[in-house]
């Protein structure tokens, strides 16, 4: 009867595993059907675009090499700072954790074993006895494992913060954020590798911290312990399947590392589309073109959800060929090990039918927690692959940043300067010198390479306004971005004050996050203001009339639970009108009170007589201004023009009275 039964059973099971297999084959077709149904849909074909990171041929390699080990020891180097900081302590504090819950494990082979063999043998008072001192353990496996969960998320928390800082410090040091997104062409998406990409790192990289401690541990103490009662056959056999284990299936993930690498960047990608959107919110809905962004953000959600599609059936034959060798497999090489020393004639673990029982009981659980731990490890090397994919996504960033610190740019140019030679980024030089702006041969030459004007040379010095006027994108704003050394230098010398004594105002000026008085003293915080201890609130209050804002203080909706007057919070880019932004950005001149102030078509917004008012404060508190804008009525207030005419002229001259047409 048994036979027929486990006949029919396995002949059940093979038709289940059948009819399982063509039913997951149909609803793959059907799944590519719809998705390409869908493609055709959304007609998402037609759309192309570039992200920087499209345009390098290739990405970071993500291999389990010796090159991910340089860069993992070098990220750790970062988020373990000192073999006696408080990471140190909780990476020990981990390890240690981990050898008491291998004990408690062992302890509680042993321990179980005591109760069923009590039960079997109908011992009573020893049941009792060893149901007690199991109980007792029960308290200190449950403490040790959640003082391990605990360990393990402040470890992640603590790498997280050490290299998030080190990060940060690197990125907003200078101009390398700026640098990043207009100079550099290798990374697109900073946002995504600071946030997401390190956190993930964190995790993958405690969680695989975790997972290789504990197995290894488990394969110390239990090889021991077989060894000693077993022999060495039976760990021999186990160790060296889990050496022929790993070997093989760390070759077949190779492909995850770079996927995985991809992944994030994709998801980098759709990110940074749909932030192009709520940025660029304005511009889209005058051109009314919701459409068009649709199937832009449609093409790049295709691009994700089909790498994460191909991602999922990959890790699915790799999930199977994973449970076959690591799980699977190594059971039924652990039941053959274990089975030796029992067919062996003349053992002692033959002696008697209980005895053989017992040792197969107790020896039995051992080898097959040495199997899971065998099997743990293998499948860990599924989190080594994807740490490395993680480990070259950070290591990226930081070896962009590094670079651009050291003024070293990677970008792809449009123009050709072989038959130009006009130097090189960087080669120019920067003189500090207050109360004089001096370009003595300098180019001006925008990231992609264009030539605006091959040798710009002219001097300003403190009282002499200058306006700046010319068409659009004949180098006005490649002018100040090379005065404020957003821009490398090519060759020639640029004299100037340092950058503390300049201040730029665009016509769209950028509102912080914070107090209305945060907004009038940018970049400096209130307890800035006060150390520096020649302006308080009262002053702050003459700026504001001066630009006729002072009705701001009593706005009746700017009071709220946030604060009053000067401490209340709002979102300033909302609340105020494009006017009343303008002139907050001109009393943070007054409040600085730079040398130079350079105005870019700043007070477009703002009537005539208000931007006389602000120009005369100018002139009273000595600050040098200079002033893109095409107004007629701004003439008055200078003295100089800088006329630049988009063909690579410019002419630099003082401003006559009965100039006609100017800037025309």
């Amino acid at each position: 009867m048994a036979p027929t039964f486990s006949k029919f059973a396995t002949r059940r099971t093979l038709a289940g595993a059948c009819a399982l297999t063509a039913l997951i084959w149909i609803l793959k077709k059907r799944n590519r059907k719809q998705v390409a149904k869908c493609r055709n849909a959304w007609s998402t074909n037609d759309i192309q675009y570039v992200i920087k990171e499209e345009e390098k041929p290739k990405g970071p390699r993500a291999h389990v090499n010796v090159r991910f080990f340089r860069q993992l020891y070098q990220l750790l180097k970062i988020g373990i700072p000192s073999m006696v900081s408080l990471e140190m302590a909780f990476v020990l504090l981990i390890a240690g954790t981990l050898t008491i819950k291998s004990i408690c494990d062992f302890w509680m082979i042993n321990m179980i074993t005591s109760v069923d063999a009590s039960i079997l043998r109908m011992d009573k008072p020893s049941f009792k006895r060893n149901l007690l001192r199991f109980l007792c353990l029960i308290p200190v496996i449950s403490v040790v494992n959640n003082v391990l969960k605990y360990s393990t998320y402040e470890t992640k928390l603590r790498l997280r913060t050490n290299i998030t800082r080190n990060l940060l410090d690197h990125y907003l040091k200078g101009f390398t954020y700026y640098k990043m997104s207009n100079l550099d062409s290798r990374i697109a998406n900073p946002d995504q590798l600071l946030t997401t990409d390190v956190d993930k790192f964190c995790e993958s990289c405690t969680n695989l911290y975790s997972n290789i401690t504990k197995p290894l541990l488990d394969i110390a103490i239990y090889v021991y312990r077989l060894t000693t009662n077993l022999g060495g056959e039976t760990p021999l056999i186990m160790l060296s399947y889990l050496i022929f284990a790993g070997v093989v299936i760390t070759h077949l993930r190779k492909p995850i590392g770079q996927m995985t690498v991809k992944e994030q960047r994709l998801e980098g990608e759709y990110r940074h589309i749909n932030s192009r959107l709520i940025t660029n919110s304005e511009e889209i809905a005058f051109y009314q073109g919701n459409n068009r962004e649709k199937l832009t953000i449609l093409s790049s959600f295709h691009k994700l959800m089909t790498h994460l599609r191909k991602c999922q059936e990959f890790k699915t034959l790799m999930g199977i060929i994973d449970n076959l060798v690591g799980k699977y497999m190594g059971t039924v090489v652990g039941f053959y090990a274990v089975s030796i020393p029992f067919f062996m004639e003349n053992s002692a673990l033959t002696e008697s039918t209980n005895h053989r029982f017992r040792s197969y009981y107790t020896y039995g659980r051992m080898l097959i927690k040495l199997a899971e731990a065998i099997g743990r490890l293998v499948l860990a090397g599924r989190e080594l692959t994807r740490l490395a994919g993680l480990t070259a996504r950070v290591t990226e960033i930081k070896d962009v940043l590094d670079d651009l610190n050291l003024g070293k740019y990677e970008r792809i140019m449009i123009s050709d300067f072989k038959d130009e030679p006009i130097g090189s980024p960087g080669e120019g030089r920067i003189v500090n010198k207050d109360n004089v702006i001096r370009f003595d041969g300098v180019p001006l030459v925008t990231p992609n390479g264009d030539i605006l004007i091959k040798e710009l040379s002219f001097e300003v010095k403190s009282g002499m306004n200058v306006l700046v006027c010319g068409p659009n994108g004949c180098g006005k704003s490649s002018l100040f971005r090379i005065l404020g050394e957003l821009w490398p230098v090519w060759s020639g010398t640029v004299t100037k004050p340092p950058r503390g004594k300049l201040f730029y105002i665009p016509q769209r000026p950028y509102m912080t996050l914070g107090t209305l008085r945060d907004q009038v003293i940018y970049p400096h915080t209130k307890t800035e203001m006060i150390r520096r201890g020649h302006m308080t609130d009262e002053d702050l209050k003459k700026l504001l009339d001066l630009v006729q804002l002072g009705h701001l203080l009593e706005r009746e909706n700017l009071t709220n639970s946030e604060g009053q007057g000067w401490d209340v919070v709002a979102d300033w880019m909302d609340v105020l009108s494009g006017g009343e932004k303008q002139r907050i950005a001109m009393a943070r001149v007054f409040y600085h009170k730079p040398q130079f102030a350079i105005l870019d078509e700043c007070t477009s917004a703002v009537s005539v007589d208000i931007e006389d008012s602000m120009y005369m404060y100018c002139r009273q508190a000595n600050i040098t201004l200079f002033t893109v804008s095409h107004r007629r009525s701004l003439w008055k207030h200078h003295e100089y023009y800088l006329q630049m005419d988009g063909r690579g002229n410019y002419e630099f001259k003082a401003i006559e009275p009965d100039t006609e047409e100017f800037g025309s």
